[in-house]
């Protein structure tokens, strides 16, 4: 399983890649708001910071809503780095530019996947990655994990390339489901990846050791 970190925060993006573990970077507008970054020279400048940090996919999202539109910022965006994944949604238009980039050799990552239809589709016109967004549809009431269980039987049903990012991690716990059913990506904020490392027993049994050497060293 791969780990990408869901943020523009460069200093979380760092502390993560530390660990060494890990894979990659998905961002989008909200997040890139959140750090104070706005305005389109910005977030593309920042774009490339992201990726002289991380070696890895890092995925930058348009905001067109038209063909034309997100083939132009696409095209953009690929330039920024060898890198870059370009987000797109899932809407009719974002599916024309997803086969289109295919074609191209531009890796594209399509976004606000919430159902096994809308991956299939995604994965037919050749999306590098798709993002079902787990904890949006918990806050509705709807089993997140079961979309990702539904979205890798129909892929591994007919082989498709396409790599299942589950999206939109609420806690630690998505991340351990997401692997044990199979999803190829995770990508996550920085709490619930450092919350992985946590266990009282671990913590326990280190005291249990160094007070034992302690005495042991008198």
């Amino acid at each position: 399983m791969k780990f990408f970190i869901d943020t523009a925060n460069l200093d979380e993006i760092k502390e993560a890649a530390s660990l060494g573990i890990l894979d990659g970077v998905t961002t989008n507008p909200s997040l890139m708001a959140k750090v104070g970054i706005s305005g389109r020279e910005q977030i593309l400048e920042h774009y490339k910071k992201i990726c002289e940090i991380v070696p890895g996919d890092v995925s930058a999202e348009v905001i067109s809503t038209d063909f034309n539109g997100m083939i132009q910022e696409a095209e953009e965006l690929a330039s920024l780095a060898p890198n870059i994944v370009v987000k797109i949604p899932m809407i009719k238009e974002g599916l024309k530019a997803i086969k289109y980039l295919n074609e191209k050799g531009i890796k594209t990552n399509c976004t606000l996947i919430f159902s096994p239809g809308q991956a299939l589709l995604a994965a037919k016109a050749g999306a590098t990655y798709v993002s079902p967004f787990i904890g949006r549809l918990d806050d509705i009431s709807t089993d997140g994990m079961q979309l990702i269980a539904d979205i890798r039987l129909i892929f591994d049903n007919y082989g498709f390339p396409t790599e299942i990012l589950a999206a939109s991690i609420r806690h630690p716990m998505h991340i351990i489901e997401s692997a044990r059913i199979g999803a190829d990506v995770v990508t996550t904020p920085l709490k619930p990846l450092l919350a992985l490392l946590n266990h009282p027993l671990t913590d326990k049994g280190l005291a249990k050791f160094l007070e034992d050497y302690n005495k042991a060293n008198r």
